[in-house]
């Protein structure tokens, strides 16, 4: 059975769902699912976790996030994108330097009200079927944080490219909305490409194409999530007996942390967290 996880470069017009679907097809694995949905119009690196491996999703979604984004001043729409109606426009007198000044205000840890068209669920109901019916409700600010931003380009008098690595939960959308607001003069996203999630970068993606025709090999293991926390290797067999029961280990002298735990056929068990000298699982990566 296929296990391991595959950095898509997501097409535009594709829902996040929508490239599970075909993974799940061309390698016949019902366990297929995603680490961080990308909006339809938008392009870039899609973590797709396979089998086993989809076990590590949540670790995905809550990680740090790179995007390119264009934002359009001059324009509102009612889903903050140009994939929406139009709600206003305005004349644009912005210069770059404007833009960088307002960027400054942005820059870490923020209140971001939601857009309606997301599928935040308020009520049992996401919030973009109740804006397809016309209808608008109070969404709660949710914390955001922007680690970096900075203007990369500006492409004509309207058009202005960002670079932003943020947080989980952060609407690049409602970002250059609240720029255009911030400015006076209304914004709107016409562009997005995500470069970098879960410390997986745009030159490890490929294509559903690829995947087509290579399949498998393709398939990165699954501990290449966790590659930035250190080895932890077992090293008799009656531990690795106790960790594949879910017990915890005593390993003195383990400096506290959290660490890839491996057994005796370097086979990734585990992601575990020692302290005090003990070692307890948080997340199981072996098979029945």
């Amino acid at each position: 059975m296929p296990n391991g996880i595959l950095i898509i470069d997501k097409p535009a017009g594709w829902t996040s769902m929508d490239v599970c679907a075909k993974v799940r097809g061309i390698l016949r694995e019902k366990r297929v699912g995603h680490g961080g949905t990308l909006d339809p119009m938008a392009t870039g690196v899609l973590p797709v976790f396979v089998g086993q491996a989809t076990r590590g999703v949540e670790f995905a979604e809550n990680g740090r996030k790179e995007y390119v984004a264009g934002l359009r001043l001059g324009l509102v729409t009612d889903t903050q994108d140009t994939t929406g109606t139009a709600l206003e426009t305005h004349p644009v007198t912005v210069t770059a330097e404007q833009v960088r000044q307002v960027l400054e205000r942005f820059r870490g840890p923020q209140q971001q009200i939601p857009p309606m068209y997301s599928a935040i669920k308020i009520g049992g109901q996401k919030l973009y079927d109740l804006a397809r019916k016309g209808q608008e409700v109070e969404r709660k600010p949710r914390s955001v944080i922007f680690y970096e931003l900075e203007l990369l380009e500006q492409v004509s008098e309207t058009d202005f490219v960002l670079r932003c690595l943020c947080s989980k939960g952060t609407y690049i959308r409602t970002l250059c909305h609240d720029i255009g607001q911030a400015l006076g003069c209304g914004g709107a996203m016409y562009s997005l490409r995500r470069t970098m999630a879960a410390a997986f970068t745009a030159d490890q993606a490929v294509t559903l194409e690829d995947v087509q025709s290579r399949g498998e090999e393709l398939l990165l293991p699954t501990d290449s999530l966790f590659s930035d926390h250190p080895i932890l290797l077992l090293k008799s067999d009656k531990l690795e007996k106790r960790v594949r029961c879910g017990n915890p280990i005593t390993l003195p002298g383990t400096a506290d942390g959290t660490y890839r735990v491996y057994g005796q056929g370097r086979q990734f068990l585990c992601l575990s967290r020692a302290e005090g000298g003990v070692l307890t699982s948080i997340k199981n990566f072996f098979g029945a």
